[in-house]
């Protein structure tokens, strides 16, 4: 072969690496009451960081779903086909417990044990989450309905994944989805015109028409329609008991930005059964029990792509050489790297904290709850807004080989802004969080009593932490300043958990750039002195 084309300079594939030795993972892992589950956590970190498993994912994006209306023969069949890919992973994320599983278990520390398999699962692809994430999510808020939920729990909690449409009670294991949002109303389910009617049989029948329905093979949905008494909360199966079709048609497959793997649709619902799920005229206090749930998935899931990210960015870096060094050594491409890493450990810090609130809130904890309340939705508007920006700094690593499809930054770059917009984009979430305030007093307390633990120890820390009291203080124009707010609110936790629980240099790098002023716009531009070396490290994929 000519010497043009010898191949030098160039990073070594990744190949396996053990993506479960992470050390702000494991350190979370054990502080928020899962230890006992750290082998198991670390077999999926093993097989989620294997070239096998990786593979599953761009085939799985390679191929997105395909919407089959009919049959040969004429008949309507609404089926989504998926390349085989996706059925491996959703197989392998269903038995090892990402989705349901956890209210099935009565030991301390189950939804924190998922939270870590979930957000190391999802580096490997995360688009097939979305039905995984949704399933673990309808538990809470269809135990409104006990007859429903003493029919269906079992089912979702089963570690089968039984993909097809047929009778749920013939099916091994079920997927369930949610179908809200409507063209002319979005985040404002209020606006809602699908129609319930109540019917002789004890259930309704619901028309309208749904426009944003994320993976509608799932086995049933909780929608919201217009009953007699208000906007209600239903559960609408694909498939009757008796082995017939319900009248809902899946009308066209979105073509998205990113989460290709996953189908997303817009529904049709013509007289479709449906059951009532809480009371009628209470949809939304109803179905909110489905949106924490997703919201704290929305948190793992931007977690985890800034950990991917991360890795290849470093991987490059280190195989990589210019201007006579290896390029992780240039002194600016180690601020960059470290920012990034960061980033990342900070959010694997808050959402581990986050999932052990939910742990010991569904376990009857009182303050658990109320700091739940609050610091998921303030960790759902800041995490999912900073992927964007962190997959770009990361892929930029990579200069033009991140460009190109076979690196899989910019897969990794296309989904990122999915967390963002889903279940109430930026401003929804700041709104929310307002809300909260305004509704459940205990919840702003339950906060600030977090960030009392890590007071006294950080002088830019304790100054944040005052204007963030002022600024609470001020209630002029705080809608218009809201986003500002919940930021400072992010900030403040993100760096308490790092004060408390992380080594030194990365807290006192955090607390610095992100609190102390000593940090530009843009991903790289941490203070002098902080070492980045000893974060870098922590970063480090190990094979």
């Amino acid at each position: 072969m000519p010497p043009t084309h010898e191949v030098f300079n160039q990073a070594a594939p990744l190949g396996d690496y053990s993506a479960g030795e992470d050390p702000a993972l494991l350190e979370g892992l054990r502080r928020e009451g899962a230890e006992w589950a750290e082998a198991d956590v670390r077999a999926v970190g093993d097989a989620a960081g294997s070239e096998r498993v990786r593979a599953w994912g761009e085939s799985a994006n390679a191929y997105p779903p395909v919407l089959r209306t009919h049959d040969r023969y004429g008949h309507r069949v609404d089926e989504v086909d998926y390349q085989p890919a996706y059925h491996v992973l959703m197989d392998q994320a269903v038995e090892h417990g990402m989705h349901a599983a956890p209210w099935a278990e009565e030991r301390a520390g189950a939804h924190v044990a998922r939270a870590a398999k979930f957000f190391l699962w999802s580096q490997a692809e995360s688009g097939h989450g979305c039905p995984v994430s949704m399933t673990y999510a309808v538990v809470p808020a269809l135990r409104h309905a006990p007859e429903l939920a003493q029919r269906y729990e079992p089912l979702l909690t089963a570690r089968t994944y039984d993909f097809g449409l047929r009778a749920p009670h013939t099916k091994h294991g079920l997927l369930a989805g949610m179908s809200m949002t409507e063209k002319q109303g979005g985040s404002d389910v209020r606006a809602n015109t699908t129609r319930a009617v109540p019917s002789s049989g004890g259930h309704y029948l619901l028309t309208g028409h749904k426009w944003f329905t994320s993976a509608p093979m799932s086995d049933f949905f909780l929608t919201l329609a217009q009953a007699p008494e208000g906007l209600t909360c239903f559960l609408v199966p694909r498939v009757l008991e008796d082995g017939s079709r319900n009248g809902l048609s899946v009308q066209r497959l979105k073509d998205k930005l990113g989460n290709r793997s996953n189908a997303s649709a817009e529904l049709e619902y013509d007289g479709a059964v449906a059951h009532l799920v809480g009371e009628p005229g209470r949809g939304v206090p109803t179905i909110i029990e489905m949106v924490n749930s997703t919201r704290l998935d929305c948190v793992i899931g931007s977690a985890s792509g800034m950990r991917a990210a991360v890795v290849q960015a470093l991987h490059h870096a280190e195989h990589r050489r210019a201007f006579g060094a290896a390029l992780v050594d240039q002194p600016l491409m180690r601020n960059v790297l470290a920012d990034l890493a960061l980033e990342s450990e900070a959010a694997t810090a808050l959402m581990t904290r986050l999932a052990g609130a939910v742990d010991r809130s569904v376990r009857g904890d009182g303050s658990e709850s109320a700091f739940r309340r609050l610091g998921v939705a303030v960790g759902k508007f800041w995490v999912t807004k900073r992927q964007p920006a962190h997959a770009a700094e990361a892929l930029e690593c990579l200069g033009g080989n991140g460009y190109v499809e076979e690196s899989g930054m910019p897969r990794l770059f296309r989904d990122s802004p999915l967390n963002s917009i889903w279940e109430g984009s930026g401003n929804v979430a700041a709104l929310d969080v307002l809300r909260a305030m305004g509704r459940s007093p205990e919840s702003v307390e339950a906060f600030f009593a977090e960030l009392g633990t890590a007071a006294g120890v950080d002088d830019h820390y304790d100054a944040a932490v005052k204007r963030l009291e002022q600024s609470l203080g001020d209630q002029e124009e705080v809608q218009y300043r809201a986003r500002s707010v919940v930021e400072l609110m992010a900030l403040t936790l993100q760096a308490s958990l790092l004060l408390r629980y992380a080594p030194t240099p990365v807290a006192e790098a955090f607390t610095a750039s992100r609190l102390g002023g000593e940090w530009g716009h843009v991903f790289g531009t941490l203070p002098r002195g902080t070492d980045t070396g000893l974060i870098l490290d922590r970063a480090r994929p190990r094979s």
